[in-house]
Parts: structure tokens; C-alpha cells; sequence
């Protein structure tokens, strides 16, 4: 069984071009805002891995992800935020808010898939 991927980003060429990768080897959902995708988790779908876009309207990336963290069978999920900022202090809030990884806009596709494929593998390995 494919593991899923939810992808929440509100720009729909990005969410067209990972479901396009990445679909060959996992199960793609898209959501185009934090609060779609908190709710589509919160209705009892389970996602693998989330990627995830700070800039997001009605719930960003940063909240999306506190908010993650903050709730039982969730907390675990793997976090990749995706953004066009480029400060050092973006990066970190990333990670303050809970994210495990962090690349940025514009990505390689093959990277992304790497990054995915080597936090599967720690996963499995604990």
C-alpha cells in the first residue's frame, strides 16, 4: 500500500506539479490552505508525510503546523515546509513550529523526492 502525502499550498501549479511526481510512488492529496487540510485530517483521513507552504491564506504554514503538533495521532507526522522565503529567521520559525525539513521555492523535484524517501527510511528504521 502506498504511503500518502498531503500537500498544502494554495498555488495550484505547485499542487499539480507534485501530485505529477509524486504520484508514481505515493498517494498525493492536495489542500489549497491549512485549514482544508486541518480539517481533511481532523475528519479522520490519515496522511505519511505533509508538505506544506508557509504562505497560505486562512491558516498558514506556521499555524497549520503548531496546530499539528498539537493534536493526539498527528503530532508524529512529518513535516516538510516548501516556501520562496529566503530569510534564515523563516527557516527557523519553520522549525520552532514543528517542521522536520525545510526547502525552498523554486525546488528540485528529485530533492524533494530524496528528502521524502530518507524520512521514510529513518522511520522505519525506529
Amino acid at each position: 500500500m502506498k504511503k500518502t502525502i498531503l500537500v498544502v499550498d494554495d498555488e495550484l501549479s505547485i499542487r499539480m506539479l507534485l501530485e505529477n511526481f509524486l504520484s508514481d510512488d505515493y498517494e498525493v492529496i492536495s489542500k489549497e490552505n491549512g485549514y482544508e487540510a486541518m480539517t481533511w485530517l481532523q475528519d479522520g483521513h490519515n496522511a505519511d508525510l505533509l508538505l506544506v507552504d508557509i504562505d497560505m491564506p486562512m491558516l498558514n504554514g506556521f499555524e497549520f503546523t503548531e496546530n499539528i503538533r498539537k493534536q493526539n495521532g498527528m503530532k508524529n507526522i512529518p513535516v516538510i515546509m516548501l516556501s520562496s522565503k529566503q530569510k534564515s529567521s523563516d527557516r527557523i520559525k519553520s522549525f520552532t513550529s514543528g517542521a522536520d525539513d525545510y526547502l525552498q521555492k523554486p525546488f528540485n523535484p528529485e530533492e524533494l523526492q530524496v528528502r521524502i524517501q530518507s524520512i521514510f527510511r529513518r522511520q522505519a528504521a525506529a
